[in-house]
This record gives C-alpha cells, sequence and structure tokens, in this order.
C-alpha cells in the first residue's frame, strides 16, 4: 500500500507493508554491519531453531510526528535494554544498545513517508526482533541469529481509543513460569492467545490474569500492564516477578511522582481491594493509556466510579502528560526523546 492511499485518522491496530526494514546477522560469534533492505519476505531452513523451539523476542516501540513536523521515538535505550536482558535469558546473543537504537533510527528515517501526520492519532509501530536461524533438532540453543526491524503505520490498539472498556477476570494462568514474564518473547504472548481469543468471543477487551500460585494477587493483562489510582489520588502499579517490566509504566511513574506531584506505589496488590480504587487502566507501548470501566469476576461486576463513558481525571492527566511529553509539547527528562 501507498502512503498516499492511508486513511490516517482511520487506521486499525494491524500490519501495513512499509518500504524498508533492518537486517543483521550474527554468525561465528559476531554481528555483521547490517544493512537497510526492501525485501520483506524471510527464508529460512525448515529445521530452523525459531520453528521448532521457538527462540526468539520481540520488542516494540513508536515514532511519532510532532506539531512542528519533527520526528521522534520515545526512550528507545530502554527497549535495546529489555531485548538484551531477554536474549540473555533466552541464551541468544545480545545486539548492543548502541546499534539497536541507530538501526530504529535508520528505519524509521528510511520510513518516514510513513509517519503519520500530527493530529491523526496514528503513530508509527516499530517491531525490532531476534530469531535462532540454524538447523537445530535436538534441544539446543540456535548458533546463529538475525535481528530485524520492521515498522508500520498504526492507529489505536483498543477500538474506541481513549473510551474505557470492559475486561473480564481470566479462568487461565498467565502462562509464563515464574520469572519470565519480565521478557518480551514470543512464547510468552502465543500462550495467551487462547485466553484473549476466547475474552473477544465474550464481548470482552482484554483479561485479567491473578497470579498462579494463589489466584488472589493482580498481574496483567495479555498485553499491558495494570494502572491503578486510589480514591485519594494515589497511583498503585501491581509487583510481581512474573510481570513484563513495561517502559510505559515506567515512566508514568515517574510523571506521577516527579511531574505531577502524586504519590506512587509499586506493591503487590490484592484482587479483594480493586473494587475499592477510583480508575483502573492499563498501559503499554501498543495502548499507551486505556481507562478501564468495568471489571467482570465471572458474573461479578466491577465498575470504577470514573464511569463508563469517559476517562478517569486522574488517568487522564497522566495520559495527557505522558502523550504531550511523547509529542514535544511537554518538557521531557533527559534522554526519553530521540530526535530521527
Amino acid at each position: 500500500m501507498s502512503n498516499k492511499e492511508i486513511d490516517w485518522s482511520n487506521l486499525g491496530f494491524g500490519y501495513i507493508k512499509t518500504d524498508y526494514r533492518y537486517v543483521s546477522r550474527f554468525k561465528d560469534g559476531k554481528w555483521d554491519d547490517g544493512a537497510i533492505i526492501t525485501d520483506s519476505d524471510i527464508v529460512l531452513n525448515e529445521c530452523a531453531c525459531v520453528f521448532q523451539y521457538a527462540q526468539t523476542c520481540f520488542e516494540g516501540l513508536k515514532a511519532y510526528k510532532t506539531e512542528d513536523g519533527r520526528i521522534v521515538c520515545f526512550r528507545p535505550d530502554l527497549n535495546a535494554q529489555r531485548m538484551a536482558d531477554t536474549a540473555k535469558r533466552l541464551v541468544m546473543p545480545v545486539f548492543p544498545e548502541e546499534r539497536f537504537v541507530d538501526a530504529v533510527k535508520q528505519v524509521v528515517k528510511a520510513n518516514a513517508d510513513f509517519v503519520p501526520p500530527y493530529g491523526t492519532g496514528a503513530t508509527l509501530y516499530i517491531r525490532p526482533y531476534m530469531m535462532g536461524i540454524n538447523p537445530v533438532i535436538g534441544v539446543k540453543p540456535a548458533e546463529e541469529f538475525e535481528f530485524r526491524i520492521f515498522c508500520t503505520p498504526v492507529g489505536p490498539y483498543f477500538k474506541g481509543g481513549a473510551k474505557p472498556i470492559t475486561i473480564k477476570v481470566s479462568d487461565y494462568d498467565r502462562a509464563a513460569p515464574h520469572g519470565t514474564g519480565n521478557i518480551k518473547a514470543g512464547l510468552n504472548y502465543a500462550m495467551s492467545l487462547y485466553p484473549i481469543t476466547v475474552a473477544h468471543e465474550e464481548g470482552f477487551a482484554e483479561n485479567m490474569y491473578l497470579d498462579a500460585a494463589t489466584r488472589t494477587k493482580v498481574e496483567e493483562t495479555g498485553g499491558a500492564n495494570f494502572i491503578f489510582i486510589t480514591k485519594d489520588g494515589t497511583l498503585v502499579t501491581p509487583k510481581s516477578d512474573s510481570i513484563l517490566p513495561s517502559i510505559t509504566r515506567r515512566s508514568i511513574c515517574y510523571v506521577a511522582e516527579n511531574i505531577l506531584g502524586m504519590k506512587v506505589e509499586h506493591r503487590e496488590v490484592e484482587f479483594a481491594e480493586v473494587k475499592d480504587f477510583a480508575e483502573c487502566g492499563l498501559c503499554g507501548t501498543a495502548a499507551v493509556i486505556s481507562p478501564v470501566g468495568r471489571i467482570v469476576d465471572h458474573g461479578k461486576e466491577i465498575n470504577f466510579p470514573a464511569g463508563m463513558d469517559e476517562m478517569g481525571p486522574v488517568t487522564k492527566k497522566l495520559y495527557e502528560t505522558l502523550t504531550g511529553i511523547q509529542q514535544c509539547k511537554v518538557e521531557a527528562p533527559e534522554g526519553w526523546i530521540v530526535e530521527i
């Protein structure tokens, strides 16, 4: 699709092929120089490790067009760091942070025509990923890898944008083994595909996962972290070794405490206390912040005082401040904004 054919204001969250992508190969113990290429297809051996044992991981970040026409990215160094942590856990070679950030810049610059115009509500989603590519039939790590980045213009992750969504308490556990939820790997997300399909069939936007051991503590959804606002205006985020360390969540906590002067608590959250919160939201790169209006727990409903029709006042202030930073309308902490 040509960028001229894109209806920027009505984009969904889906894949649109852009012109260029980045690829670098790891072989004989080192990464090659990497290059921007045009071919979107990947040809691998049928026994490639990624197919047999899912040795793969990925990241997600966005590029934005500012009001004055600049193109910027938000905290790509943290995506590089998180991917490095994931790679180590999956016995994969680390792609150096400075090369990661440079590759992001190269891909976005090459696809500048696909960065949605300012004010459309759309962004350029950037997907770095890595996979084991040599044939492996015994259970062991690959020896050769590819690091790639592609990008695609996207609209809001949840239909309705800033309108509050309804989620359900999942009957299933967050499938990642304890301690591995903090890596961003395909296997973590693949195991949540069945629960989210069931949730969508039942009319819910997402699942709320509780801890697998006791099913009494809030963890996360299939693709986002939770944030809660207490009735006295405190920001509360769930703490668990199985929760992905969301860059957006960490940024929101910084914004709340250091820019908005809010009290912030990162702690275990009992499901029994959820009914007492004033506001609830989901946060992540794709969603930024999506308000939750209702949680359904096997027929029992928790409705938040902020209402079902619009984002709660504190959540809205957090959202406007964070997106203001991303769009360079609000002064950003040092190093948060990288201009392309």
